[in-house]
């Protein structure tokens, strides 16, 4: 298995001296397989090595195969991404080819024809349905983890399928099986969803898994999301307290006859080998009952048909809830060998697969029948032991009981994951091979797009901290953390790291369905909930859906970034009433004078200050956090709404955001320009947030420097205030200031996790204290990407390369050359194709390297203390210069030995970035 972690099409490829289009994508889908649009908007990239290449026109093919194409005529555009499905929209099942050729502005010549693209439909309508949601007929507690049950049935295929399609879904996680093999790669398929709203179907080609004669179908189905253990208040059946599932095979035979096996009362139910399976508990197997609970297996004997039921349909399902996915499937992404095996104090023995991650183990083991292996996972030690006190009640434990195969027998869960780097392991038959396990990383497949390097090697670990920790907590839906009873959809988490993530991965499709699903819960008047799904408290510490700055501000700002990376207004145009519900119930919560004042909010969360029971006693006060944001999230959905058309909208947005932000200037900028509370967040919110006027900028960036010095260039930053610190800094010419603050080992600081040896972003600045010992907090993770979101900086500042305007049809590359780096270098698959930037410093001399997509220009600004940029199109261009002497960074001065005094790195150059551009 190879990781998914460098898929750029054009790495490393001489580029065609003619203009060569891809492949069309189909909205933002990965695999489109059944997909639930009936017109899918295309994109394309181009390649080509003439410089300064933009397409003028493009001519679409489309038709049922690659031998039957019609032409639907020229367009005239430069438009490359998302145009319109130019043919009648797409019928249930209609699979078409595709195909796309350019003219560009060397000449009225077009392109060669790009290669075919399939797209094909899912079943867009309730009425295609055809199978019913059936569970077991058997009593269940629900009180507890139960076993998995399988339901199955044979049938007959009379001769050759030409095709044949699966749609499946479930109450609860499934796998499906035709004639005793597993169907597809995907993991915990449906997925989270908002599933009274939203249950996503998945769509699979198994046309190779059937034969003439008699074939069994099966789905193996577990607690999951919806009935097992969710939240941190220790809460079941959230959805539900029954499992079940829906399934519809399809069969196309060589004359173009369909016959159709749906799941119904027909289907037998029995219990196989997973005696219990739980995402926060682990998975326990017996072997010895592997091929029991089948109707028949297809492969192997003893199906055990005396323990089946008939299955009944569950009553009031509708299909109209059933929907087809946007994003790709959680799938295993790659697989890690053991490190080390390790002794503890207490004498146990545990693995160490050096890497903190997300997923399970996969052991092969020989042993006596009856034999229980056990295996417990955590993420960190604590003085030699396994560190388990961070999980809270979940256990992350497996455990398999042996079938006593004398050849040896390999087991993997099918129905859990767990956030890990050690595991426990107790039971093992004989001497421990560390090459008999295998960590199976597991997370949404998601194309890697962007990667930053430099002559830092700290910096790289954290950066690599800062992916690993993305890729832990996106499964399936942008989680807080993978490893307690928690694991939950946070809204403001995903809010501040929403740019990072969206350099990092391919996330369009990922987040089109989180914001779905924001949408369905918030509704249209009110705030969005806490966590998107919502998991309904029911008693505190949240009975009501608060009002909550940052986090609520996820239905603004999430969509925002989103049409700023890729181009995209449809984000826009679905999350706008949600937009505007949120503001009003902000503005509500502020009350007539616009002035936030009582209650609880979460505010600047986990500044360093506060004490490890009281997370949200920030030095910033949450009134402060919420002014800002309603000021900045209002002046945002007021963009929106006016690149939507909607003036009346965008003015009354804007009005609301005027007087947020008079009444925070009013409360919080005092008459000599100083900001009371004077603290990092304060200054960072009121300088990236548009809050001051122009000419107040030198003074609090001047001030806000001072802050961070009197911190001693230590993080005083939470939640809110560190994804904006280091550009606050930046944008007003205290680079070196940022680097400092970047570059800090000490503890609280980016890099004191790395000095602790952390593989991923921790929860907490001091998640683990410098004696080897746990935060005594309740709440203590060591992956939890948020604070990962200085990364967005590094891309943007350090690397230099940033969006210009959205869907990097315009690329900003201003590298900010300091903290004694002489290189760094970043690369990021745009939606045109691939962008890179590398630069280095030998003493004064500048030297910067930058590959700009076709259809796509750059304005590159070197430090070199000018002004105005340079504008390029689309190629290679390589750039010097000599930097001022008070830019120059040295190597050979300690972070803690610069003079209070020194000069910035750099002068302001008055050219900030636009407010709404992240």
């Amino acid at each position: 298995m190879t990781p998914n972690t460098l898929r750029f099409p054009l790495q490393g490829a001489a580029l065609p001296l003619a203009a060569v289009p891809s492949a069309p994508r189909f909205e933002h889908h990965e695999e489109p397989l059944g997909i639930g649009e009936d017109r899918p908007r295309l994109s394309w990239q181009v390649a080509t090595g003439l410089p300064d290449w933009v397409q003028t026109a493009y001519e679409l093919e489309l038709g049922p195969d690659e031998a039957s194409l019609t032409s639907y005529g020229r367009t005239e555009t430069r438009e490359q991404l998302l145009q319109p499905w130019p043919a009648p929209p797409l019928e249930s099942r209609q699979r078409v080819a595709v195909r796309v050729r350019v003219w560009g502005n060397a000449g009225d010549v077009p392109s060669e024809w790009s290669p075919v693209a399939y797209v094909e439909a899912g079943l867009l309508t309730a009425s295609d349905w055809q199978a019913a949601m059936i569970r077991p007929a058997w009593d269940e507690a629900s009180d507890a983890n139960e076993p998995a049950a399988r339901l199955s049935r044979t049938f007959e295929v009379a001769g050759p399928v030409a095709s044949a399609r699966l749609y499946a879904s479930a109450h609860g996680v499934y796998v499906a099986h035709i004639n005793g093999r597993r169907v597809g790669r995907d993991i915990l398929t449906p997925g989270w969803t908002s599933y009274h709203h939203r249950l996503r179907y998945q769509s699979y080609d198994v046309t190779e898994y059937l034969r003439p004669g008699t074939n069994v179908i099966g789905l193996e189905f577990a607690d999951g999301w919806w009935r097992g253990n969710l939240g941190f208040q220790e809460k079941r059946n959230t959805y539900g307290n029954r499992t079940a599932v829906i399934a519809q095979l399809e069969m196309t035979d060589a004359g173009g006859a369909v016959s159709v096996i749906g799941s119904d009362a027909s289907w037998l139910a029995g219990r196989g080998p997973v005696l219990s399976a739980d995402l926060y508990d682990g998975e326990t197997f017996d072997a010895r009952l592997v091929n029991r609970g089948w109707a028949e297996t297809g492969a192997d004997t003893g199906a055990g048909t005396d323990t089946l039921q008939p299955a009944v349909v569950v009553d009031g399902f509708d299909p109209a809830v059933l929907a087809a996915p946007d994003g790709p499937p959680v799938r295993a992404t790659e697989e890690l060998p053991v490190k080390a095996v390790l002794g503890t104090p207490s004498g146990k023995t545990i693995l160490d697969f050096g890497q903190n991650l997300v997923g399970r183990v996969r052991f092969t083991v020989i042993g006596a029948a009856g034999t229980e292996v056990v295996l417990r996972h955590a993420e960190v030690l604590e003085h030699g032991e396994l560190g388990v006190r961070p999980l809270r009640v979940a256990k992350q434990t497996d455990c398999y009981i042996l079938r006593g195969d004398s050849d040896g027998e390999t087991w993997e869960p099918e129905f859990t994951i767990h956030g890990f780097r050690y595991v426990e392991v107790s039971g093992w038959p004989g001497e421990l091979d560390p090459e008999a396990f295998t960590a199976v990383v597991i997370h949404s497949d998601l194309v890697r797009t962007g990667t930053f390097e430099c002559s830092d090697p700290m910096l790289n670990q954290l950066h690599s901290n800062v992916v690993w920790g993305m890729r832990g907590n996106f499964v399936d839906v942008p989680t807080d953390c993978p490893q307690r009873n928690e694991r939950l959809g946070w809204t403001g988490d995903f809010q501040i790291f929403a740019a990072t993530a969206s350099f990092l991965y391919r996330i369009p499709g990922f987040t089109t369905s989180w914001l779905k699903d924001l949408a369905a819960e918030q509704g249209t008047d009110g705030p969005p909930p806490l966590v998107v799904p919502e998991v309904v408290a029911e008693k505190p510490p949240f009975p009501d859906r608060p009002v909550m700055a940052a986090w609520g501000d996820a239905a603004v700002l999430v969509p925002w970034v989103l049409y700023q990376r890729t181009g995209d207004l449809e984000f826009l145009r679905r999350q706008l009433p949600g937009m505007v519900a949120w503001l009003e119930a902000a503005a509500r919560a502020a009350g007539p004078e616009m002035q936030f004042e009582h209650g609880f909010q979460f505010g600047d969360w986990l500044d360093p200050a506060a004490p490890p029971d009281s997370p949200g006693d920030a030095r910033t006060p949450w009134q402060l956090v919420a002014q800002a944001y309603l000021a900045y999230s209002a002046a945002v959905a007021g963009e929106a709404a006016g690149l939507l058309g909607q003036d009346t909208e965008a003015e009354r947005l804007r009005g609301l955001s005027a007087r947020s932000r008079a009444v925070f200037r009013k409360r919080y900028l005092h008459d000599d320009g100083r900001l009371l509370p004077s603290t990092q967040t304060a200054y960072a919110v009121a300088l990236r947030f548009g809050l001051l006027e122009p000419a107040e900028h030198p003074a609090a960036g001047a001030r806000l420097a001072e802050t961070v010095e009197t911190d001693g260039y230590r993080i005083a930053t939470g939640f809110v205030g560190t994804p904006l610190v280091c550009d606050a800094l930046s944008d007003e010419g205290y680079t070196t200031e940022a680097y400092r603050l970047l570059l800090q080992t000490e503890c609280p600081s980016w890099l004191y996790p790395v000095t602790m040896g952390a593989t991923t972003i921790w929860e907490r600045w001091d998640s683990m204290l410098p004696d080897g010992s746990i935060n005594a907090g309740e709440m203590t993770s060591f992956n939890h990407y948020a604070l990962g979101a200085v990364a967005d900086w590094m891309h943007r500042s350090v690397a230099g390369l940033a969006p210009a305007e959205p869907g990097y049809r315009k690329l900003s590359i201003r590298p900010k050359p300091g903290g004694g780096l002489s290189w760094a270098a970043a690369r990021h698959e745009t939606p045109y194709g691939e962008a890179a930037v590398r630069w280095e410093l030998a003493g004064r001399e500048f030297s910067l390297a930058v590959t700009v997509p076709a259809g796509c220009t750059a304005a590159v600004y070197l430090p070199d203390g000018g002004t105005t940029g340079v504008e390029v199109g689309s190629g290679s261009h390589s750039f010097s210069c000599t930097v001022p002497l008070d830019a120059v960074p040295s190597d050979a001065v300690p972070s803690d030995a610069v003079p209070a005094d020194a000069v910035p790195s750099a002068t302001a150059d008055g050219a900030r970035e636009p407010v709404f551009l992240p």
